[in-house]
């Protein structure tokens, strides 16, 4: 019976073969979850005896991480903003950097209502909703598998009673008025997808990935109707890629809203915030 040190040298030798970018992070991260301990459980560990159940488990693990399958699909969870959010293949894994989102956000005056357009896990609905026990919020997605995951995290989160989902393109059919509106549309030019690493382009929803061939549709797409479901004095903020900023603060412009485009901390563009 290997050791449980054993194992993981082995699997974090299989994973780079494969090429994954690191790891020995992503072995003892599916190694952990195999054994149901923290990361940090593993030291103890690692001269014991390798269970043959945990055994099993763990190589399932580091198949699927060797096909690039992304971490978080195969624990079916991301840490984001101080809570772990269930995913899976029909929701894009919440990135670190949507976090400027949700900081900036928070910075601002709370509002009584939320529209989040493309909702997918419901990362940053959740994380307002739950840091503003009196706002309510509606959660939008084309992605019915999406919304059940938005939903469930809602629950999860305790605001699954503040939260509404509702299956439409952007803005069709919604309502309002929304004291703040934000969103993390697909900002990826389509020709750009097929260069992504494979654990995005391979596994991750490419509705959410690309809106066309520019990158800034959804934008676009947004802006025509944005105005109309905002309160007076409202607040947009949307997640936008490096570089994009000039092209979508031109898009908004021409709709009428002021833009300021915010930096992430590495100085890149990443949140156009209007008013």
């Amino acid at each position: 019976m290997s050791t449980v040190q054993a194992a993981l040298a082995a699997a974090a030798v299989e994973l780079a073969a494969a090429g994954v970018a690191e790891p020995v992070r992503d072995a003892r991260a599916l190694l952990a979850a195999a054994l149901g301990v923290g990361s940090a459980g593993l030291t103890p560990v690692l001269r014991e005896p390798l269970a043959p159940q945990a055994a099993a488990r763990f190589a399932a693990h580091v198949a699927a991480r060797a096909a690039r399958r992304p971490v978080a699909q195969i624990l079916g969870r991301r840490a984001f903003w101080g809570r772990d959010f269930a995913v899976t293949a029909d929701v894009l894994d919440p990135r670190p950097e949507t976090e400027a989102l949700v900081e900036i956000a928070l910075a601002g005056p709370p509002p009584a209502h939320v529209l989040d357009l493309g909702v997918g896990s419901g990362a940053i609905l959740v994380s307002l909703l739950a840091a503003w026990p009196d706002a309510y919020g509606v959660g939008v997605d084309m992605s019915a598998g999406a919304l059940a995951v938005a939903a469930a995290n809602a629950a999860r989160h305790g605001v699954g009673a503040r939260a509404g989902f509702v299956r439409t393109d952007w803005l069709a059919g919604i309502g309002g008025p929304f004291g703040l509106v934000v969103g993390n549309p697909p900002y990826i030019a389509a020709p750009e997808v097929d260069g992504l690493a494979p654990e995005v382009r391979d596994w991750e929803p490419r509705m959410a990935l690309t809106p066309g061939p520019l990158g800034v549709e959804a934008y676009a797409a947004i802006a025509t109707g944005l105005r109309a479901v905002m309160s007076p004095g409202g607040r947009a903020l949307f997640e936008i890629g490096a570089g994009q900023g000039a092209s979508v603060a031109a898009i908004f412009d021409a709709a009428g809203f002021a833009v300021r485009v915010r930096p992430d901390l590495d100085g890149r563009d990443r949140v156009a915030e209007l008013s």
